[in-house]
């Protein structure tokens, strides 16, 4: 998202398990993604199917947002050139660290958790921060997150190449559909 001057910010959600979290994932991916997100590494079971409804939600809405399959979060983390971001409930308050990480501009990896999140996360991470104390779903503090990064400018974005848009009604709905070029 380099038109809003926004920093790269990359997904890192652990432990997909497609028989308990299929749509759990798809929705944390969709939240990602219109919220600002290039891209997402997903580990845990590898899910092709899941990955091919990213791949049509963006064919169809417009973007680059991209989902790759990782089978150890700790390389992407080694691997990882900027800042490490963990979302969870035990970490420093948002509205106390979010202006501090969003001075820096460089990339970030958000990191989402799954079943039991490793200890070594907490470790890893540069920053720890809860979007409240409360327990509540990652597909929440994500796109709570992303979009206090982005201070509301996704809000109005309008994604490149999208052959959907939803013409905003006070009642009933109305999708354009713009023609392909493929």
């Amino acid at each position: 998202m380099s038109n809003l001057n926004c920093p790269k910010v990359t997904i890192l959600r652990l432990g997909h398990r497609p028989s308990r979290d299929k749509r759990l994932t798809t929705h944390l991916l969709l939240a990602a993604r219109a919220f600002g997100a290039s891209s997402a590494i997903y580990t845990g079971i590898h899910d092709i199917s899941m990955e091919e409804s990213i791949k049509k939600i963006v064919r169809d809405w417009g973007g680059n947002f991209t989902t790759r399959y990782s089978d150890n979060y700790r390389e992407v983390i080694k691997e990882w050139e900027g800042e490490i971001v963990h979302l969870t409930m035990y970490g420093l308050p948002i509205q106390d660290t979010i202006n501090q990480i969003r001075l820096n501009n460089n990339s970030k990896l958000i990191i989402v958790g799954g079943a039991k999140v490793p200890r070594d996360i907490y470790e890893f991470a540069h920053w720890n921060i809860a979007v409240t104390g409360q327990p509540h779903s990652e597909v929440s503090a994500l796109a709570i997150f992303l979009n206090m990064l982005n201070e509301g400018k996704m809000l109005n974005y309008e994604f490149p190449e999208a052959r959907l848009k939803i013409t905003p009604q006070k009642r009933g709905k109305l999708v354009e559909h713009k023609a392909s070029n493929s």
